[in-house]
């Protein structure tokens, strides 16, 4: 039998506490395993995300990132989480890339809190009509502010400005509505936001199966947010803290930036709970 290590952490955390942030789980080294059997590990894990490290001849390490169900060209906290690993295990330094099917994506650290820099974005239109997305979302019409857009950093999702934290906090995504929101890769997912000052409150939505479930920390629909300021016009730089997790129990924070030259920076903590072997 084979053996696997694996390690568990958790990213975008408030500072060190334990339970904080989106878990995850880095399988240390995925050569010999294949496709499905990366899709089955992640379903045994049944985390939201769980990642492989690949060797790479483009990038200081190629990762495949899985969900339960199915394979994601890229997602935010399973980059900074794979970065942390990569380090821990000596294969980079606080400085590296990491290639993915979505491209490229430099990552760096500053102590244990990690910075990627996304994909510059594409967006496209809402095309249903508004009073249509307030009931999807569980919210009136005119709590919806500006203009809701699907925005791909990397994953694409739909971007909803809200105009109160109250509204954000009341949003909950119908399930019979899921498949009117789904993306160019016919996965359902929404994420809602409003703030003032510096701070933000999210909340993001996702599809599993039939039933529409809620994400403690989605650094993916952190970047499509700086994406969303860039495809508004908003005046640059811009920075955010941003606080999700709160309905599901893991308080996490994120911060957004994007520069003045329209790069768009996601950065969060990542602390390690654990690790172990798995034998097949």
């Amino acid at each position: 039998m084979a053996r696997y290590a694996y390690r568990i952490v958790n990213v975008f955390t408030q500072g060190d506490a334990p339970f904080t942030g989106n878990p995850l789980c880095v399988f240390e080294d995925g050569a010999s395993l294949d496709t499905v059997q990366m899709q089955a590990l992640a379903l045994q894990f049944n985390l939201s995300e769980t990642t492989f490290i690949l060797p790479s001849q483009r990038a200081s390490a190629a990762v495949r990132i899985f969900t339960p169900r199915y394979e994601m060209p890229f997602a935010g906290h399973p980059t900074l989480g794979t970065a942390h690993v990569c380090r821990a295990l000596g294969l980079v330094s606080d400085v590296l890339t990491l290639e993915m099917p979505a491209g490229i994506i430099g990552v760096k650290a500053a102590g244990d809190r990690w910075t990627l820099q996304a994909n510059a974005p594409t967006w496209r239109e809402f095309e249903r009509p508004r009073d249509e997305l307030a009931h999807m979302l569980g919210i009136a019409e005119d709590e919806i502010v500006e203009r809701p857009l699907w925005i791909n950093a990397g994953t694409e999702q739909l971007i909803v400005p809200l105009a109160t934290e109250a509204a954000v906090r009341r949003a909950a995504l119908r399930p019979e509505a899921v498949s009117d929101l789904k993306n160019e890769n016919g996965a359902a997912m929404a994420y809602v936001f409003a703030g003032a000052g510096k701070r933000l409150l999210a909340r993001f939505f996702f599809q599993q199966g039939s039933a529409a479930l809620e994400d403690p920390a989605t650094g993916s629909a952190t970047a499509n947010l700086g994406g969303w300021y860039l495809a508004t016009g908003q005046a640059l730089p811009i920075g955010f803290e941003i606080s999700q997790g709160e309905y599901v129990g893991r308080a996490s924070t994120l911060y957004l930036h994007v520069d003045a030259d329209r790069q768009i920076r996601v950065s969060g903590d990542v602390l390690e709970l654990g690790a172990g072997v798995i034998s097949l």
